[in-house]
């Protein structure tokens, strides 16, 4: 009998339009829509259903936004039990409310919360991430710390085999990418995002999400989560809570998770939320297991 895991995206994954379908077509959709826009004294579904494209990609807006397509996703879906959990970076709130260790009115507000501490981190300490592709997780490891002579640079996701992003200042990153390009990378690109996520230069998120994670009520897990800081599963209020606060400086182990998730018996992934990223990587570390996406209208009709 398969084992199935529900797995939810992080930033990035944002488009204008996103899960306008579900507002339209399941009063549940709508009613948790408009709850997370009371919640945050903020019209985030206008933002998400028309945009501008602009103000949706600023962290404080993006990272509820997500959150939100992808949970209330997991809330209209009845005939799928799961066995597992994991979500990639912001993604790892929508597994924790899926698997019910947070309620969804207690952890969209703290979703915005990371998010608005997380841009405010970028303007105080300013700095970038690369794509590098092609090259072993150790051999970045390394050029990063040769790197760091110019400024902070570390692996900040290691997400399928040969593709692994890094993050810091401006000049440690650029630094990276030279001596990774000179080291053989198949591609090395910089991003476009609002700051340096998963390294050292969000230390100011990382201390201003305390308050808001000790303030948020937690309980058990369902069923296991397995966090992005270890890539091992975790059910425990007080552990998962040291994780998540772990995690804003802490690279994401995503490759690491889904073997640790076969290791465990999953066979079957549902990615639940807005695009495909994690299906691609999924597929990408391992081809053998089973990957579905469920992202729209006609995805959940199948499953209701």
């Amino acid at each position: 009998m398969s084992k199935r895991a529900f797995l939810f995206p992080g930033q990035g994954s944002q488009y204008v339009g996103m899960a306008k379908d579900l507002f339209e077509n399941f009063v549940e959709a709508k009613e948790m829509i408009k709850t997370a826009d009371d919640a945050l004294g903020v019209n985030l579904s206008y933002i998400m259903f028309n945009g501008p494209e602009d103000q949706l990609r600023q962290t404080e807006f993006t990272q509820p936004a997500i959150f939100l397509h992808s949970v209330v996703l997991a809330s209209l879906i009845r005939t799928l039990d799961f066995d597992a959990a994991a979500g990639h970076s912001l993604g790892e709130y929508s597994a924790l409310v899926a698997t019910r260790s947070f309620q969804f009115y207690d952890a969209v507000k703290l979703v915005r919360a990371r998010g608005i501490a997380m841009q405010k981190a970028g303007q105080e300490n300013p700095g970038t991430l690369a794509a590098i592709v092609g090259l072993t997780p150790a051999i970045v490891e390394e050029l990063c710390n040769q790197a760091s002579v110019e400024g902070i640079v570390q692996c900040a996701n290691f997400n399928s085999p040969g593709q692994i992003v890094i993050s810091g200042s401006v000049n440690g990153v650029r630094k990276a990418m030279e001596l990774c390009k000179a080291g053989g990378a198949k591609m090395v690109k910089e991003l476009v995002v609002s700051g340096a996520f998963h390294s050292p230069l969000m230390q100011n998120a990382k201390d201003s999400l305390l308050e808001a994670l000790e303030a948020a009520p937690i309980y058990d897990s369902r069923v296991p989560v397995y966090a992005n800081v270890t890539a091992k599963p975790v059910h425990k209020k007080e552990e998962i809570k040291d994780l998540l606060h772990q995690q804003v400086t802490a690279p994401v182990r995503w490759e690491e998770t889904i073997n640790n998730m076969i290791s465990d018996g999953i066979d079957e992934f549902y990615e639940l939320g807005p695009g495909k990223v994690l299906q691609g990587l999924v597929k990408r570390i391992n081809p053998d297991v089973s990957c579905f996406g469920i992202e729209k209208y006609e995805d959940v009709e199948k499953y209701i």
